[in-house]
């Protein structure tokens, strides 16, 4: 089996939204109406830099099997720039097939590449699947950090000070 993996594009719109339906369905989310999830991405892919991509997708036998959603952050203390790994996601029918570790390596290459220092994750504390296969590729756990989140009237407020 031979996953291709590339950065998206705007032609890719529509497989990433449905990779994205899928995402949510798995995750038990409110379904996401998949038209305005293709509009949505192709504005997405349209506005991004591709100095700074944000959607590696993975294909095999031409059908998209998965995604990795990241963001590079410039440097803090160390000069060195980190990939976020926002969400890896691998759809049902192509799990255990070895296609998020060819996402991770393919985002590890690129970071090699671009000089980028680390790739930083979270994921969900009771997530035993997500925190083996992490613990597989040798990730460290860091517990000296708390996730924080502003959102909804939290957002609002901050905005209008």
């Amino acid at each position: 089996m031979t996953v291709d993996i590339r950065w998206a594009r705007v032609d890719d719109a529509e497989a990433l939204a449905t990779l994205l339906c899928a995402m949510a369905a798995h995750y038990r989310q409110a379904p996401l109406d998949h038209s305005r999830a293709a509009a949505t991405t192709r504005q997405w892919l349209g506005d991004e830099s591709p100095a700074y991509p944000h959607f590696a997708l993975a294909f095999v036998g031409g059908e998209v099997a998965g995604l990795a959603s990241v963001a590079i952050a410039h440097p803090g203390i160390d000069l060195e720039r980190l990939m976020f790994l926002k969400d890896l996601f691998v759809r049902d029918s192509a799990r255990d097939k070895g296609i998020g570790r060819a996402l991770v390596g393919f985002l590890a290459a690129y970071c090699l590449m671009k000089g980028i220092g680390r790739i930083d994750l979270t994921t969900e504390d009771w997530n035993e699947g997500a925190l083996r296969f992490y613990d597989r590729l040798g990730a460290e756990r860091h517990s000296q950090k708390v996730f924080l989140r502003l959102t909804g009237p939290a957002l609002r407020a901050i905005a209008d000070d």
